[in-house]
């Protein structure tokens, strides 16, 4: 039992508290495929990343809070020469991993990017292994990393599984705080103690509303609030590494706690323990920056096109398009009316089928004003209608199956009816990895050209791609690498 002194009592740590710490702490991680899929992992969120610094809305947010500010010993933050200290280093890094809604997915109750938990894990590795080096003591290594992302992904998709904040208006990035905390903290050497308090400081901090993911507030904050959210996870483990106290009873306490105040007076549920199920089964955004739900419609929509193009139609010869879905689907991303930003149309379901069937793509500029002012989009989006599939829906549930299933099906002006095109896993899922995991590495290569000369891009490939010598190569040796 593990007890803080709060006004002379002693007082348990929630269970749930306690659980993660418990976990972080002693579990060994033994799955193969974990470390294998946690190794992709770390080379997608990077990758995008480097995609991300091709967007200045992003690249403003980036380097000190104060301009010329550079820390000795500091995080390298890749594909930039800013050197920082490790609660804006994870703000960097959180931020250009996310921007552009292209790195992993998490679909439950609540859904979420567990590799956001990128952030504050690589800043704080980075950070570290310069200051153990200048002190004579080894640094981290990528094995490290690798096993703080594992764990971060189980922590937040675990309580995912079966707890959805978004019914209570919260974001998700809440748990990318909570899951960050934990293994940042563990990353620090944090005592039990000190990893109870921070993690119980990171359940009672101030959590963001989901309003900026909606209309008619969805905006830009939503691609860099898990950076927001990690960075803060990463000042929270620091001011607990200074003895900071924590609070016991952070979600049960009766009026003030998580529960009564933010989840309606509902405990957290659980379907598992903590092992390495959702890095196992975590799903990759390979082929398109899209709001995952959307992923298998969008893979529909292009084979629709190719069959337009067959028939010599074009998206103008259509006059409708029905889409079966599920019902996470129409809750998040089925949208009428103005779309007003890159933000709005990457969370537009509509917007993300009408691309593929006009141009025979999607990519992140498609969603920038230069290519939605084409009033062919608007036009065809108003043709579209979503229904729920019960069956989708329950497959998307099933911890056996974790479908994102997507039917659709075009009738042309004619009158001619195309065959149903569904897609029930998209490329990126568990069950495509074979075919996705050549496209994954692919994509590494095309962002690091992005950024890179050819010499250097040889560099990190020849690092990146040994994956046994990766897990053994210093954190900050592999940071070095991705300096401009």
């Amino acid at each position: 039992m593990t007890t803080q002194t709060v006004r002379s009592q002693q007082i348990e740590f929630d269970k749930v508290i306690s659980d993660i710490v418990d976990y972080v702490m002693d579990y060994p991680i033994i799955s193969d495929l974990a470390y294998d899929t946690a190794y992709h992992c770390l080379l997608d969120t990077l990758g995008c990343g480097m995609e991300s610094l091709e967007y200045p809305a992003c690249k403003k947010l980036l380097g000190p809070i104060v301009p010329g500010t550079i820390v000795p010993n500091g995080t390298k933050i890749p594909g930039t020469q800013f050197q920082l200290d490790p609660v804006q280093g994870a703000f960097n890094l959180g931020t250009m991993c996310r921007w552009l809604d292209f790195n992993d997915t998490w679909l439950a109750a609540e859904w979420g990017h567990p590799s956001d938990n990128l952030g504050g894990i690589l800043a704080t590795a980075d950070w570290l292994s310069r200051e153990n080096i200048a002190k004579g003591k080894p640094p981290l290594v990528i094995r490290d990393v690798l096993t703080a992302l594992i764990k971060a992904h189980e922590i937040q998709g675990c309580i995912a599984l079966e707890n959805a904040f978004n019914q209570v208006g919260l974001d998700h990035v809440i748990l990318v705080k909570v899951a960050s905390t934990a293994v940042v903290s563990h990353l620090l050497g944090l005592e039990r103690e000190q990893i109870l308090n921070a993690v119980s400081q990171a359940w009672i901090d101030g959590h963001s509303l989901r309003t900026y993911r909606h209309s008619p507030n969805t905006g830009s904050r939503k691609s860099w609030a898990a950076g927001d959210a990690t960075s803060r996870a990463v000042r929270l483990a620091l001011m607990a590494q200074k003895g900071e106290m924590g609070y016991p009873t952070a979600l049960t306490a009766k009026t003030w706690g998580f529960y009564d105040v933010l989840f309606n007076g509902q405990p957290l549920r659980f379907q598992r323990p903590y092992g390495s199920y959702v890095m196992e089964n975590v799903l990759f955004k390979i082929s398109f920056p899209a709001e995952f739900h959307s992923q298998t419609a969008v893979e529909a929509a292009l084979q629709l096109h190719q069959t337009l193009e067959k028939l010599g139609k074009t998206a103008q010869d259509i006059e409708s398009i029905a889409i079966r879905t599920h019902e996470a689907c129409i809750r998040i991303i089925d949208k009428k009316g103005p779309l007003h930003n890159p933000a709005d149309r990457d969370h537009c379901i509509q917007y993300m089928v009408a691309i593929p069937l006009i141009f025979g793509r999607l990519t992140a500029a498609d969603y920038e004003d230069n290519i939605a002012k084409d009033e062919r989009i608007d036009a065809l989006r108003a043709k579209m209608h979503c229904t729920e599939d019960a069956q989708f829906t329950r497959d998307y549930h099933d911890p056996e199956k974790r479908s994102i299933s997507n039917g659709l099906t075009i009738t042309l002006k004619d009158g001619q009816v195309l065959d149903e095109v569904v897609i029930e896993y998209p490329v990126g899922h568990k069950r495509r990895r074979k075919e996705g995991i050549p496209l994954l590495l692919n994509k590494f290569r095309i962002n690091l050209a992005r950024q890179f000369p050819e010499a250097q891009q040889i560099r990190i490939l020849k690092a990146s791609l040994d994956k046994p010598m990766l897990e053994k190569m210093p954190v900050n040796e592999y940071m070095d690498l991705f300096v401009i």
